[in-house]
């Protein structure tokens, strides 16, 4: 048998619902007479309805096989997922699923909780996304409310002043309106510092150059 390559990717199996089934098989059992080992570790994943071991199953020498039956396919499906290749006894154990052993009834029920299974999914992203477009409605009313509060707290609801004089109090807070002050003051001592020396410029009078170039 060619060796597996490093970079080669697992083999991955893709079950349906017609696979799955209650009924699980667990081969490479160690036969030291550990069934009641195997149905307490199979227990903490569901209820089990039978269990019992399989004589007339093909397996490997010093192995044994156990058949398993589940309430819920549920349960069966996560067993199957968790104990598949479970380090058991110094043996990895073998689960696969045994729809052989379902009856006509057993295969209706498998596809009517199937249907289910699938229609709760559909409901659960339709009850998100309606509760996230009323997230988003409800964010927006606060936010409206929010700003309407805020424009009535500040008289906005006056005509909009376009220039404030500078002995004017337009803040309701004495410290906003004292550094504001402030920053008038600075403006007009650049302003008149800055017309002074326009005027100290214009002042000069312009030098006449009489000089005959050669």
């Amino acid at each position: 048998m060619p060796r597996k390559q490093k970079d080669e990717q697992p083999a991955v199996r893709v079950y349906t619902v017609c696979d799955e089934s209650r009924y699980l098989i667990i081969k490479n059992v160690p036969a030291l007479g550990c069934g009641d080992d195997i149905l307490k570790l199979f227990q903490t994943y569901g209820e089990i309805e039978d269990f019992k071991p399989m004589d007339e199953e093909d397996c490997e020498p010093f192995t044994d096989v156990y058949w398993i039956k589940f309430l819920q396919i549920s349960n069966a499906r996560f067993a199957k997922r968790k104990l598949d290749e479970f380090v058991f006894l110094g043996n990895k154990l073998q689960v696969s699923y045994a729809p052989h052993f379902e009856s006509l009834s057993d295969t209706k029920q498998k596809l009517e909780c199937r249907s289910r299974e699938v229609l709760a999914r559909l409901n659960s992203g339709k009850f998100k996304e309606s509760s996230h477009c009323n997230q988003l409605v409800s964010k927006r009313t606060n936010f409206k409310r929010e700003y309407t509060e805020l424009n009535h707290a500040y008289g906005k609801e006056d005509p909009p002043i376009t220039r404030v004089s500078s002995n004017k109090e337009y803040f309701p807070s004495p410290s906003m309106n004292k550094t504001v002050n402030l920053v008038r003051e600075k403006l007009d001592k650049i302003q008149s510092s800055s017309n002074h020396i326009e005027d100290k410029h214009a002042s000069k009078k312009v030098r006449v150059d009489n000089r005959r170039r050669i």
